[in-house]
């Protein structure tokens, strides 16, 4: 008879493997940045996945254009003039920051540094003139492109959205076409068909960084 080896010695006491699991609990902060073209659907996806992974915290970025009518000051952005950016460019407080079809974003570094140090992971929604300053500097983020499906998909979520005149609208899709270029420097590519797959992908990138061994402090 077999006791399906209940009863058998373990080589590794309980303690010793209580202090294994110990020594690798504790996880430097990861740093995530989503982008791609306007009208993408970057913000549904952010939105979205806060909701599933909630301990996740984001960095809100500046910005000098007017607010749009569904858009909360201090949620989405920190709606600043031209004048005050400026000014803050000048102190060195962004991590990164560019000129976006005509308007100054940029992401201060503070909140950044402070909640990766304390070993929380950071999401960061930025343009791709942002991600890459942001690549420089912390070279080891996890860098996620979202892309359209096709071209006609992009445009034609870009005038449902309706926040933008016919020349505006054109200069995105221009933008658009440039942006696309930079999907090489990314470490993924999630296509958003359809939001609750490219949601599931997203998270499953996340889960996935969150698990590697090497993101865990010796």
């Amino acid at each position: 008879m077999t006791d399906n080896g209940k009863n058998l010695p373990s080589s590794i006491s309980e303690l010793d493997t209580r202090y294994l699991i110990l020594d690798t609990r504790f996880r430097r902060g990861l740093l995530f940045v989503i982008s791609g073209p306007s009208g993408v659907g970057k913000g549904t996806l952010r939105e979205k996945v806060f909701d599933i992974l909630p301990d996740l915290k984001y960095s809100v970025s500046v910005n000098t254009r007017p607010p749009r009518k569904d858009e909360i000051e201090g949620q989405d952005y920190y709606f600043v003039t031209v004048d005050e950016f400026k000014k803050r460019i000048e102190e060195n407080i962004f991590v990164e920051w560019a000129i976006v079809h005509g308007d100054y974003k940029g992401t201060p570094i503070k909140f950044l540094v402070e909640e990766l140090q304390k070993g929380r992971d950071v999401l960061l929604e930025l343009d791709v003139q942002g991600a890459m300053q942001v690549k420089k500097k912390f070279p080891d983020g996890i860098f996620i492109f979202i892309a359209p499906p096709t071209w006609k998909d992009l445009e034609d979520r870009l005038r449902k959205r309706n926040t933008e005149g016919e020349k505006a609208l054109e200069k995105r899709l221009k933008d658009a076409r440039v942006e696309m270029e930079y999907k090489k420097n990314y470490n993924y590519l999630v296509v958003n068909d359809n939001i609750k797959t490219a949601l599931k992908k997203l998270e499953s990138i996340i889960i996935g960084e969150r698990c590697k061994i090497a993101n865990y402090k010796k």
